[in-house]
């Protein structure tokens, strides 16, 4: 409702998992450093953690942009599945061609691309997302998968992504052999205070919006405070902060419009924001 009135291209502040949006913040760059890092040095098993909503699955979908066209990658979103549909994905998302359905023909199959693969200078990286939801059987396999390697390097990279509970997970002794190939970890934070702002222009910047458009500092004072710098609350409160500007048509979000538009996420109940001013 709000684009037409602030001249935008596209909505700012969608929850979608959209790669041109991504923010460098200090904590995604150094998660995006340590990804190029396992891959490129062919590291094996990566880690990389966030509670909901700091922005994993973007960062996942924006590597995979970046990552050029030497390495072939799969990405898997839901892995609620069984060990062998999990192989089946990973195996379609790689493009390899398997007839067969049993388990020791996935394999197989995976194998052989992976060493052809190699044979022709390329890498292969499998990004698996929502990984704290995979079972002691789907993680035991993608153990296995990481097991496929020369004499000098792993042919396989795996990436493994999820909540902060995947880290709890695997400390279970079941998987202490898959624990133990895991080499580079990575838990993302959210927004510090001083980057909220500029995420926030970012967005905007992004999206077209004309100059006239603007959080006023103590706004973002209060989309600190409620979000905690976490991006996705931080999307919601701005996109609703963005509809009660056009319905007051305003140009300038500021710390009243944000209260208002706290409350009616929140309930009914009042609202109570403490801040940290810093000079």
């Amino acid at each position: 409702m709000y684009k037409e009135f602030y001249s935008l291209k596209e909505n700012p502040f969608n929850i979608t998992a959209d790669p041109a949006f991504f923010f460098p913040s200090i904590r995604h760059e150094e998660a995006f450093n340590h990804l190029a890092y396992g891959i490129s040095s062919r590291k094996g098993i990566i880690v990389i953690t966030g509670e909901i909503g700091t922005g994993k699955t973007t960062l996942c979908r924006m590597f995979l942009n970046r990552i050029g066209n030497k390495v072939k990658t799969a990405l898997i979103l839901n892995p609620s599945f069984s060990d062998i549909q999990l192989l089946q994905m990973i195996a379609h998302d790689l493009g390899i061609d398997c007839q067969k359905k049993n388990k020791l023909d996935l394999v197989g199959a995976i194998a052989l691309f992976l060493v052809e693969q190699s044979s022709q200078g390329y890498n292969v990286a499998v990004i698996i997302d929502e990984c704290q939801n995979l079972n002691i059987r789907q993680l035991e396999q993608i153990r296995l998968l990481s097991n496929l390697e020369t004499e000098k390097e792993k042919l396989l990279q795996i990436i493994l992504v999820g909540q902060p509970e995947l880290n709890d997970k695997l400390q279970n002794p079941a998987l202490r052999q898959l624990t133990q190939r895991v080499t580079v970890r990575y838990h993302i934070l959210p927004l510090d205070k001083s980057e909220v702002g500029n995420y926030i222009d970012h967005r905007l910047k992004t999206a077209k919006a004309n100059g006239r458009l603007r959080f006023t500092k103590q706004a973002i004072e209060t989309i600190y405070a409620y979000s905690q710098g976490t991006p996705r609350v931080i999307n919601i409160l701005c996109d609703r902060a963005l509809l009660a500007g056009f319905v007051h048509e305003t140009f300038s979000i500021d710390e009243t419009i944000l209260k208002e538009c706290i409350k009616e996420l929140q309930g009914p109940k009042e609202v109570q924001l403490t801040y940290e001013y810093h000079s």
